[in-house]
């Protein structure tokens, strides 16, 4: 093999001429002068297109890292040269060893957005020599070529939608998944009407009538754009989602009959010990209805012999909560069923709740009663958000891994990239 294949395959570069090789022992680098060959010379840096030159770079050269030969960090060398693009202007020329406006060769870029999606933050800058934004850079850089040749939405029919939150002070991500090939499809910063619309203006219009099938919370910021975008779709209410309403709704039962019971005599006392000012400590019943919540929260098979303890003794001493308890697990019981029979167990539900004279049961069941078409879709199809929790889930912990990036299109093509199936190579393998 001749040097110069010899260095190309080394550093798993194409399309590259190898001029010289040094290595400097004051930096303890190697430094490989290259240039394009020659048809790829003089082409713009944006779009490929042959153009004019414009200058050499005022005589400046420029460096690219490329992977590391052992211990030893390498960098490529190169003239800066630019073109006179007709559509972009004065760029830098087109370099077959890097992406434009990039520092680090291909093989770099590769191994960096590989390591990020296997591996954790610390073995990715410790390994790689760089920082922990500068990895959230490359990333995004990886993901729009990958984005530039993969069609994500052929052939998309189902789709589920809702949001996430990735940082503190309301900041969500709106994220679709598709239900036939459990990926996520698309994800982008903010829970609005038009961030569901920017959705809808990617897929395009022939694609959006395309769509059978759309899960989602019932938030009108989705429904709405759903009924506009893609009015065919058959919305799908998710079941998670309502029984929540109804956990939501014993809560605040909850919570009203433990402060009836901390203001009744006997209920509190006061506590000043250690404190500026004295404050009132719950005993008795209502000590013991504060720490019921999770009680009243889990599902009865899932239930402690304390906590069945605990549910039988509030079921005697407090109706009225329990009353509320059975109404949500009557409900969590209609999403066991399917079709007909689960149609039949929510209208039973619905008259229950209309007579249960606890109120907020009873403005429950009006909400659902307004999504009753979007739940007996979701009945009759077997269609939930069960799959989009569970991707939401994985976006949390990429989340935590990708604290620091600083910009969310960073985290949104590091989960992309991780859960939309086209998880980069590493270089050099098939």
């Amino acid at each position: 093999m001749r040097e110069n294949s010899l260095w190309r395959a080394v550093l798993a570069v194409d399309k590259t001429v190898i001029e010289a090789v040094e290595f400097d022992e004051d930096e303890q680098v190697v430094v490989v002068s290259v240039r394009p060959v020659a048809r790829l010379r003089g082409r713009c840096g944006r779009c490929g297109r042959r153009c004019r030159g414009y200058d050499q770079g005022r005589g400046e050269r420029r460096r690219w890292r490329g992977l590391d030969l052992g211990t030893v960090r390498v960098w490529l060398e190169a003239d800066s040269v630019r073109v006179e693009c007709p559509e972009h202007g004065v760029v830098v020329a087109h370099v077959p060893w890097a992406r434009h406006d990039a520092g680090h060769t291909y093989a770099f870029d590769d191994q960096v957005a590989w390591l990020a999606t296997q591996t954790s933050k610390t073995a990715v800058t410790q390994l790689m020599r760089i920082t922990w934004r500068t990895v959230g850079s490359i990333i995004a850089r990886v993901w729009a070529d990958v984005d530039a040749v993969v069609d994500r939405f052929e052939g998309l029919r189902r789709i589920g939608i809702d949001e996430i939150s990735y940082r503190k002070r309301h900041h969500y991500l709106t994220v679709v998944v598709d239900h036939d090939t459990g990926r996520l499809l698309w994800a982008k910063a903010g829970r609005t009407k038009d961030t569901v619309r920017a959705f809808f203006d990617t897929l395009g219009p022939d694609r959006s009538r395309q769509l059978t099938h759309v899960s989602a919370d019932g938030a009108t910021w989705i429904t709405a754009v759903v009924a506009e975008r893609a009015p065919q779709a058959v919305l799908c209410a998710d079941p998670f989602h309502i029984v929540a309403w109804a956990t939501d709704a014993l809560d605040t039962v909850r919570r009203q009959v433990w402060n009836t019971a901390r203001r009744a005599p006997g209920g509190s006392r006061p506590e000043s010990k250690g404190r500026s000012r004295p404050i009132n400590i719950a005993q008795g019943d209502a000590r013991a209805l504060k720490r019921a919540r999770y009680v009243l929260w889990k599902n009865p098979e899932n239930l402690t012999d304390r906590q069945q303890t605990k549910l039988a003794w509030i079921a005697k001493t407090h109706p009225y909560l329990h009353r509320a308890y059975l109404l949500k697990e009557g409900l969590r019981t209609v999403f066991k069923l399917t079709g007909h029979q689960a149609k039949h167990a929510l209208q039973r539900w619905l008259r229950w709740t209309a007579r249960s004279r606890i109120p907020e049961y009873v403005q429950l069941g009006r909400r659902i009663r307004n999504h009753l078409p979007a739940i007996h879709a979701s009945l009759d199809h077997g269609l939930s958000n069960a799959l989009i929790e569970s991707t939401n889930t994985k976006i949390r912990l990429i989340t935590r891994i990708a604290y620091g990036f600083g910009n969310p299109d960073n985290l949104i093509a590091m989960a992309l990239l991780t859960l939309g199936g086209h998880r980069p190579q590493l270089p050099g393998r098939p």
